[in-house]
């Protein structure tokens, strides 16, 4: 990048903002550098601009392009794969001020929010209106929706109501050298045009900056039923989760996690979840009136036929909203520990049980231990690496280790992401799974809607 072209435009986009939208401190700018992915590289970017409005963000954009500065959009930074991590001589827009829930219509059962609002904010906000949104990332508390929509991310309740790419109906995005397009519908259906919103959706950055997004709501559910089964191993867990979906009942949410982040739970909140064996299946059904009973109990069946050492139905509800709780926390949990080295595959669900069998077979070959969560009702497994801070030979030995899990993903037909997105993490892979010609298409599309090439290059696949 040439620098005097950077700092013209960043001179240029200072002139063009109010006061206060542009950082250039030098201490301000590291803590936008990164996100929460291990070992993902990064740099300091050479400003951040923090806009207010559609109108804002396009000024940026257009100075950018004009000079072929990059641009890399951030949300919270609670990302995983490294695609919100800033490129040398970049300019990151951050969506924290563009924060606003603009309407909730109960009748039509739609939001329209802009990029910086939080997950649970939305959520909290549709409740009051007896209205629910689904999408629920275990950062739900403080990932924001436009990240949400960069990564396609997904939640504990995605096995039954989908992810997020399944409830955005319309956006607004900044895309090309500046302009401003709306993309998808507010109708129920329509069959007008490519959908470009949805190719929207899980481009992290690479096509646009989204800056306004139209979103589909469900009103509230009926009470969800809980059932728990604690098992030996990670292969009668497997076959539990495995008769569970040859049973025909689609829980509204069906987790694992095994005896290591338990105990990691344990060690830093007491709850005791270690106590009732190695591995946890948590399971939600929400049917309404006696069919969510009778889908309980079906649930409850297959645990026991998979070999439960102990089964049952919660009939407490505050025990079992810690439970799911105690999920939500493994991960900061881990992180206590040590370094946490992530992965995030999707296979075909009743491909489970040979998936977890296979990341224990790795973890054996490479010596490292992996620690296992996973939203198993959907076959999406997320495999840990807990190394020792400084532990330079560990974390070769973890990386090698997950790199081979992406790769038998890909063997038994799964995907290299079921919802953390690509970033720099996954790019290898993403080619492998994709193939050459698929591979050339990805790169057309992005052509045609970054023409300077500006948009977070260098993420997602290479040039």
């Amino acid at each position: 990048m040439d620098t005097t072209a950077l700092e013209k435009t960043v001179l240029e986009i200072v002139h063009a903002l109010p006061p206060g939208r542009v950082v250039t401190d030098p201490a301000l700018l590291a803590s936008y550098a990164r996100d929460e992915a291990e070992g993902a590289p990064y740099s300091v970017p050479a400003a951040v601009v923090r806009p207010h409005g559609t109108a804002e963000v396009a000024a940026v954009v257009s100075s950018c392009a004009e000079r072929g500065v990059t641009v890399v959009a951030r949300g919270a930074g609670t990302g995983l794969s490294g695609g919100a991590n800033a490129v040398p001589g970049c300019v990151v827009v951050s969506f924290e001020a563009m924060n606003g829930i603009l309407s909730i219509d109960p009748d039509e059962r739609v939001a329209v929010v802009q990029p910086g609002v939080i997950n649970d904010g939305l959520r909290d906000a549709c409740a009051q209106r007896g209205l629910w949104y689904p999408p629920d990332p275990a950062s739900s508390p403080w990932s924001t929706i436009g990240g949400n929509v960069a990564t396609n991310a997904g939640g504990v309740c995605c096995v039954k109501y989908g992810v997020t790419r399944d409830y955005v109906l319309a956006l607004e995005a900044v895309v090309g050298r500046g302009e401003v397009v709306r993309l998808g519908h507010r109708t129920a259906k329509s069959s007008a045009g490519y959908e470009l919103a949805s190719l929207m959706v899980g481009s992290e950055g690479t096509l646009g900056l989204i800056t306004e997004i139209t979103l589909r709501l469900r009103g509230a559910r009926s009470p969800e039923r809980t059932v728990l089964g604690y098992f030996d191993d990670l292969a009668a867990a497997g076959r539990a989760v495995a008769a569970v979906t040859a049973s025909g009942v689609v829980p509204s949410a069906l987790e694992l996690v095994d005896r290591y982040c338990l105990q990691a739970v344990d060690e830093w909140k007491n709850m005791g979840l270690a106590d009732g064996g190695n591995v946890l299946l948590l399971a939600r059904t929400d049917a309404p009136g006696t069919a969510g009973a009778e889908e309980a109990d079906t649930v409850l069946r297959a645990f026991r036929s998979a070999g439960a050492t102990s089964s049952a139905q919660s009939s407490d509800e505050t025990e079992a909203e810690a439970l799911f709780a105690a999920r939500r926390l493994v991960y900061p949990a881990l992180e206590r520990l040590g370094s946490v080295l992530t992965e995030d595959v999707c296979v075909p669900r009743m491909r489970v049980p040979d998936m977890l069998g296979r990341i224990e077979r790795i973890a054996g070959d490479r010596g490292v231990r992996i620690a296992g969560l996973a939203h198993a009702g959907d076959g999406n497994l997320h495999p840990m690496v807990v190394v020792a801070r400084g532990d330079e030979d560990g974390r070769r030995r973890g990386h090698e280790a997950l790199a081979e899990i992406v790769d038998e993903a890909i063997v038994m037909g799964g995907t290299v992401t079921g919802e953390h997105g690509v970033g720099l993490l996954k790019m290898r892979g993403l080619a492998d799974e994709l193939g050459p010609a698929a591979l050339d298409l990805h790169r057309r599309v992005k052509h045609a809607m970054d023409p300077a090439g500006i948009f977070n290059p260098g993420k997602v696949f290479a040039p």
